[in-house]
C-alpha cells in the first residue's frame, strides 16, 4: 500500500515541475504575449496562500513545493506585468 505521503510528494513534484516548462521558456524568450495575466495573478496568489498555510500547519512538503511554484509563477506573472506596461505605452 502506497503511504498517502508519497502521494502528496508525487503531487507536488508533477504540480511544482508543471511550471518550469513554462518559467524557462517566459524566461528566455521574455515573450508573454500569449499568456493570461488573470490566470497567473491568481496562480501566484493561490501558490502563496498554500504556503502560508503549509507554514501554519508546519508541512515541510506543501511549503517547498509552493515557494517554488509561488516564485516561478510570480516570474511569470512580473515579466507579464512589465510586457502590459511596454505595450500600453506605444
Amino acid at each position: 500500500m502506497i503511504n498517502i505521503s508519497t502521494i502528496g510528494m508525487v503531487a507536488a513534484l508533477l504540480t511544482t515541475g508543471a511550471y518550469i516548462p513554462q518559467a524557462y521558456k517566459t524566461i528566455k524568450t521574455r515573450s508573454t504575449k500569449d499568456l493570461s495575466i488573470v490566470t497567473f495573478s491568481m496562480l501566484f496568489a493561490g501558490t502563496i496562500c498554500w504556503f502560508i498555510y503549509g507554514l501554519y500547519i508546519h508541512d515541510t512538503p506543501l511549503m517547498l513545493a509552493n515557494g517554488i511554484t509561488a516564485s516561478l509563477s510570480g516570474i511569470i506573472f512580473t515579466l507579464k506585468i512589465k510586457s502590459f506596461g511596454k505595450r500600453r505605452r506605444r
